[in-house]
């Protein structure tokens, strides 16, 4: 997949995974109760800063805060850019 932007520096961008329409015991949740994912796919990434290299690659699924980001829409579909210190783990 080929994104027309280039994340500067130690930021990278996000497609975040689909929110949960199912709880576990297969109830199901209403639009307005879905909670934001915290879960998503690095779909470009920056080359760092001259200090710190970037450590996350595109393709990596990482978790992050749940309000870090912001929020972007791109040929339709919405992307979340974000410093790589605002991701929390590489599942």
């Amino acid at each position: 997949m080929s994104l027309n932007i280039k994340p500067l520096a130690d930021r990278v961008v996000i497609e975040p995974a689909a929110a949960e329409t199912k709880t576990a015991s297969g109830i199901i949740i209403p639009d307005n109760a879905k909670e934001k994912p915290q879960k998503g796919q690095v779909v470009a990434a920056g080359k760092g800063t001259k200090d710190e290299p970037i450590t996350v690659k595109v393709g990596d699924t990482v978790l992050y805060g749940k309000y870090a980001g912001t929020e972007l829409k791109l040929e339709g579909k919405d992307y979340l850019i974000m410093r790589e210190s605002d991701i929390l783990a590489i599942v």
